[in-house]
């Protein structure tokens, strides 16, 4: 199902992304920075990257996750969840790697933000945690809330929404991809498993 923009804001994004970054710089205003429609990230917890699609038609970013279960701690409202790499296999792998994508699953704990409740044609709606994450895009750190949910079954486990191009000026080129200038530094599979700080789970393969 095509989700449906504004009006106002489809204007702002179908013009020219050097012009409004032109009249921005004569005007005095900071130069928003210009991203195309899909870019690489990095979770900065963990050093793993995935492809993330900027979606104007989105005001919250979602993240990819499995096994979302609520817990306690210091009286607050807290969530673990999981992000299995197999789902998408974006991390890069070197020839000589001796770890598969198949293997690993991150577990991650973070408190919650917020809730939100999802209304979805022709299903029943879809209540989801909200956390503040940490992340890397075009070799600048950012920080902003993502929804959790299951994204297995889509082409980008990352999306990155308003709330984020609102806040940290992010212009985006709707006709173009990987087009940030720099890139952001990420761990090999093995530093993944060996180096960071959530906890990861190595699964056996089946003989």
């Amino acid at each position: 199902m095509k989700s449906l923009i504004p009006l106002a804001l489809a204007t702002t994004f179908m013009v020219p992304a050097t012009a409004l970054a032109e009249k921005a710089d004569k005007s005095g205003i900071p130069v928003p920075e210009t991203l195309g429609f899909v870019e690489w990230v990095v979770m900065n917890d963990t050093g793993l990257r995935l492809k993330a699609r900027l979606d104007t038609g989105a005001k919250t970013s979602s993240l990819h996750a499995v096994n979302v279960e609520e817990f306690k701690q210091d009286d607050q409202k807290w969530v673990k969840f999981q992000i299995p790499l197999a789902d998408h296999k974006d991390h890069p792998t070197t020839d000589d790697s001796t770890i598969e994508h198949e293997e690993v699953i991150l577990e991650l704990e973070r408190p919650v933000e917020r809730t939100v409740l999802i209304k979805r044609k022709g299903a029943p709606s879809q209540r989801r945690y909200v956390v503040m994450m940490d992340f890397c895009i075009a070799g600048t750190s950012h920080k902003t809330q993502f929804s959790l949910t299951d994204r297995g079954n889509f082409s980008y486990p990352v999306l990155l929404g308003r709330r984020f191009m609102r806040d940290d000026n992010i212009l985006i080129d709707s006709a173009d991809s990987f087009i940030a200038s720099k890139e952001c530094e990420y761990m090999s599979m093995e530093e993944l498993v060996d180096k960071q700080q959530a906890k990861l789970v190595k699964l056996s393969t089946a003989s």
